[in-house]
């Protein structure tokens, strides 16, 4: 992102990202909630403005993605008896819709395994080797880019990971993680608005999407 600071705390639309990807999580009426990784020496998280009422703690985020997320679900198992679903989110994808989160809801509370956010490939997917040369076109029919959320149950997901660590295996989702121990998530349809802001011009391109989506969210 070119910046000083880590891109979830860039300004967009006069908060920073991930007050917006907060507020979007704590303002859904379904999500009684949240964990937040933090880098340790995270010198940014002190000065955000947190959404009122929400249950938000923090815990130390890992040097891998697939780390924070495993220390948040320890957290979470030493304040609930209970074995929850729990939904995995980008920090940095602040435009989640709660049409989403409903759809996710609705559509995986009975499901055995759980599920991910995606939508479908519509460009045509091309292979190519090391010297950037086509060498083959992808079939996409059957193609999906995975999103965030990723909802799992916590003690399922939780030794998914764990296996996935002890193993050394590279999981780049925790839907990958469930797939390497057997599992089969759900695709369950979304929005291609919930972008994940990677590089600088994803920061106009979600503040538009923002404003489109303003009095919805």
């Amino acid at each position: 992102m070119l910046s000083d600071r880590p891109k979830q705390y860039l300004e967009l639309a006069g908060q920073t990202i991930l007050e917006h990807t907060l507020g979007r999580l704590a303002s859904h009426p379904r999500i009684v909630g949240i964990i937040v990784a933090v880098a340790s020496d995270d010198p940014w998280w002190p000065s955000l403005t947190l959404p009122e009422d929400a249950f938000i703690h923090v815990v130390d985020g890992g040097q891998e993605r697939s780390d924070s997320v495993l220390n948040a679900l320890n957290k979470l198992a030493k304040i609930t008896s209970d074995d929850p679903w729990v939904l995995v989110h980008d920090a940095a994808r602040p435009c989640l819709r709660h049409d989403d989160i409903d759809a996710m809801l609705d559509t995986l509370f009975e499901h055995a395994v759980g599920g991910i956010l995606a939508v479908p490939v519509n460009d045509t997917v091309k292979r190519v080797d090391a010297s950037q040369q086509i060498t083959q076109t992808v079939c996409r029919k059957g193609l999906w880019r995975a999103m965030t959320p990723q909802m799992f149950r916590l003690q399922a997901l939780s030794i998914a990971l764990t296996q996935a660590k002890q193993q050394n295996l590279a999981v780049t989702d925790d839907a990958s993680a469930m797939e390497l121990a057997g599992f089969q998530p759900m695709i369950v349809e979304g929005h291609a608005d919930n972008i994940k802001i990677t590089l600088p011009q994803d920061l106009a391109l979600a503040g538009l999407f923002l404003q489109q989506q303003a009095g919805e969210c």
